[in-house]
């Protein structure tokens, strides 16, 4: 796509299109692939097979309770923290513009990512992962220290551990051992956990992608959006309503007959690749059925999900008062820093106390969920105020470096159109 689109381009600047009358329709035909970008069949260099046969499914033991209301990282998780804060600042920040203009993020990140063993953490040790317990806090420091280098990118490095996780989380025996080697090995899949559909004011309670029982399985059908790295994904967990009872989660590989995809560029996260999903009467076995179609499952997927969400806006977040805060100090306007001026100073201070309040409501839903105890409700406050304020946060980052704030020459105004997905987007991610 991107060979045919440079000949166009160049064709399109050339003087012997006015001499043939041949402008109008070639322009036209630019903008069309433009706007359509690529249409595939899904990737399907990848067979899934059972490695090993398990006698029953592999599950995290839940975090021991801490007792005392403490949210400080342990040392191990502060470790992590570490690496993945520098990874983002050395090998993410540097490139996200590029990621961004091209829509796509480079696979040479993606390598060094899975090397990083993002995926392993929260995969049990006799899977071949590293998780001897539920990590859902250190899946949010992880998701934050990624997003603070870029959030699209981030979206992109994290997309597989979301499959890998509710895998691990909600798979029985024979799905666990079909597709969990794969994300322990050299070669991580691309994979994707989708539940948003391109619908005005979407509630992932009411989809309108649609699952049948049959004799031999189930059949999908529905288009699902907003799917990351979905021209390359080999492996998809789908959200459909089943048998109009409910919602529940699929396992579906983009081998099969029925399933293509498109490019679909959004406002914000560009660098994640961002696709659609067209499922066309899917056939399913019957082990495709994750979780048991259970309600309670897809209800702690959404939270799980929001949860990570809120990770990304933190770390998003933290950016933008990290750029703005030296920004209004150096710039200077009728004789002194701007930071001098009240309206600018109260500003920034806002940023800072958002986020602080922000990150103890995330970490909290993340806490109680990795003890196994209630959390539904820490869950919905973090999203509500993360999606609010998150917004405000890039609104104000884009008002404070004033003409600065709309070029693409500083990251702010991308931080902006990113930090736009935290109350709109369901799914991808997964603590």
């Amino acid at each position: 796509m991107g060979t045919v689109l440079a000949a166009l381009n160049k064709l399109a600047s050339t003087e012997v299109l006015d001499r043939f009358g041949l402008r109008k329709p070639v322009e036209r035909g630019l903008y069309e692939a433009t706007r359509s970008g690529f249409t595939a069949v899904g990737a399907a260099s990848r067979t899934f097979a059972s490695a090993t046969k398990q006698s029953k499914p592999k599950r995290l033991p839940s975090a021991p309770e801490r007792g005392l209301f403490d949210l400080t990282p342990d040392e191990e998780q502060g470790m992590i923290r570490e690496t993945v804060v520098e990874f983002a600042a050395e090998q993410i920040r540097p490139i996200a513009a590029d990621a961004d203009a091209k829509c796509e993020a480079p696979q040479g990140l993606l390598s060094q990512i899975q090397e990083l063993g993002v995926t392993l953490v929260g995969v049990p040790e006799e899977l071949g992962g590293l998780g001897t317990e539920r990590s859902a806090v250190t899946n949010v420091l992880v998701a934050e220290a990624l997003a603070h280098g870029d959030m699209g990118l981030a979206v992109a490095c994290l997309a597989p551990s979301a499959v890998s996780t509710a895998l691990v989380q909600w798979g029985d025996e024979t799905q666990q051992s079909t597709y969990l080697p794969a994300f322990v090995g050299d070669n991580v899949p691309a994979a994707a956990l989708t539940i948003q559909e391109p619908t005005p004011l979407f509630d992932p309670f009411k989809l309108k992608t649609k699952a049948y029982r049959t004799a031999g399985g189930f059949v999908i059908e529905g288009v699902k959006s907003l799917v990351p790295r979905a021209n390359q994904a080999e492996l998809f967990i789908v959200a459909a309503d089943l048998d109009g009872r409910g919602p529940a989660l699929f396992l579906v590989e983009s081998g099969s007959a029925g399933v293509t995809v498109e490019s679909e560029p959004a406002m914000g996260l560009r660098a994640a690749g961002m696709g659609r999903l067209r499922l066309d009467k899917v056939a399913l076995p019957a082990t495709a059925l994750l979780g048991g179609g259970k309600a309670d499952v897809f209800a702690e997927c959404v939270r799980l999900s929001r949860i990570g969400w809120c990770a990304l806006a933190l770390g998003t977040g933290q950016a933008v008062l990290d750029y703005v805060i030296p920004y209004v100090n150096d710039r200077v306007a009728f004789g002194e820093p701007i930071s001098h001026r009240q309206s600018v100073a109260f500003m920034v201070a806002n940023i800072g106390i958002e986020l602080e309040g922000m990150r103890l409501l995330t970490y909290k839903a993340a806490s109680r969920a990795e003890q196994g105890k209630p959390y539904a409700r820490e869950a919905a406050l973090a999203r509500k105020l993360c999606a609010d304020k998150g917004m405000l946060i890039g609104n104000d980052g884009v008002q404070l470096l004033g003409g600065h704030g709309f070029v693409k020459e500083h990251p702010v105004e991308r931080w902006y159109r990113d930090l736009r997905a935290i109350g709109l987007v369901e799914g991808i991610v997964l603590v």
